[in-house]
């Protein structure tokens, strides 16, 4: 092992995973609580404190980070870039202007409102809509303090083709024409919203005050959902039986993936919230493919989201974009669980 090695493997260990973290943690529950190591109140109760306290850490780091970033791509400044790109490509820069925006599904839908009204090809604003809640530093990060970085980085990958994979679906399907009359701008209130693009300008210092108010912003809005997610965690973790979720959704069950999107898809949370609840079903010997796909279900399909999506867009554009971004969820999901003993 090289010495690179070891210094990446040593700062990997002590700034994301914080084994540091969990040791003191662990030490205040043996010696200070006197719990017993083997109970399951050990195991649900250290899992939460770990989980809870390690996420609040990396996501105020990571959200001032993205938002720093974001703040040189503001909505008109992402609106310009992406109307200056054209064919398969635009679906491309589009899907990966996604991953700068800090946003859960339905924070990303009235940007995608305002995307449409500029005159934007359909299928581009849907690659920046799918990639948007998906992929950004924060949830990588996340995900390699969690799992490691060969499984972060794949997740990024698989979310960005999924993004463009649908994007340019969309735009083969000439969907244009299921967008609601309301959302669609004239040649006239496009020019006039796109003339002021080049006037947007934030100083070093306007950044840094915006990106700690994406701090207080986004914690405010997530704080709950992390709660709940990190104690359904820690539950599965510490009482759930590990033969009833294999079972469910272990990689012995050939519908596990499809069970897991489609448990995924009625509720509401950000990858914030989904992380403890997927580390605490691998540690269950859950595959990683059915834990991704619970994810990415939850993040980029929530009920709330696609109530909210109803509202600009035909319920033929809807169902498409259901069936585009669940299909290619699903297919990553085996995938994953195919060859994802590889990356671990």
């Amino acid at each position: 092992m090289t010495a690179f090695a070891i210094i990446f493997s040593w700062l990997n260990d002590q700034l994301l995973k914080m084994v540091w973290l969990q040791n003191i943690i662990d030490w205040l529950f043996k010696t200070i609580f006197n719990v017993d190591p083997e109970t399951l109140f050990y195991k649900a109760g250290t899992f939460f404190l770990y989980d809870v306290i390690k996420i609040f850490i990396l996501l105020t780091v990571l959200i001032f980070i993205s938002s720093y970033i974001q703040s040189f791509f503001a909505p008109e400044r992402t609106r310009a870039i992406l109307s200056k790109v054209k064919g398969p490509f635009a679906n491309i820069i589009g899907a990966l202007l996604g991953t700068v925006t800090p946003f859960c599904s339905c924070s990303s839908i009235p940007i995608f409102i305002g995307f449409t009204k500029a005159g934007l090809p359909i299928g581009v604003t849907f690659s920046f809509l799918i990639s948007s809640p998906l992929v950004d530093l924060a949830s990588v990060i996340l995900l390699a303090s969690i799992f490691n970085w060969q499984i972060a980085l794949v997740y990024v990958v698989m979310g960005l083709l999924i993004a463009v994979i649908g994007g340019t679906l969309i735009s083969v399907f000439k969907m244009e024409r299921y967008v609601e009359p309301f959302v669609t701008a004239t040649l006239e209130e496009t020019a006039i919203e796109t003339n002021h693009v080049d006037d947007f300008k934030m100083t070093s210092k306007e950044r840094v005050n915006y990106s700690f108010s994406q701090v207080k912003q986004i914690i405010h809005k997530v704080w709950l959902y992390i709660f709940i997610g990190v104690a359904i965690g820690a539950l599965i973790h510490g009482f759930v039986p590990q033969t009833f979720i294999e079972a469910v959704l272990g990689t012995n069950n050939p519908f596990s993936v499809i069970i897991a999107t489609l448990l995924g898809m009625p509720m509401y949370a950000d990858i914030f919230g989904t992380l403890p609840i997927a580390e605490a079903l691998v540690l269950k010997g859950v595959g990683l493919g059915t834990v991704l796909a619970f994810m990415m279900a939850v993040t980029a399909l929530s009920l709330p989201s696609i109530i909210m999506l109803k509202k600009v867009v035909k319920t033929k554009l809807l169902l498409t974009f259901i069936g585009i971004v669940s299909s290619g969820i699903i297919i990553m999901g085996y995938v994953f669980n195919a060859f994802g003993f590889l990356l671990i």
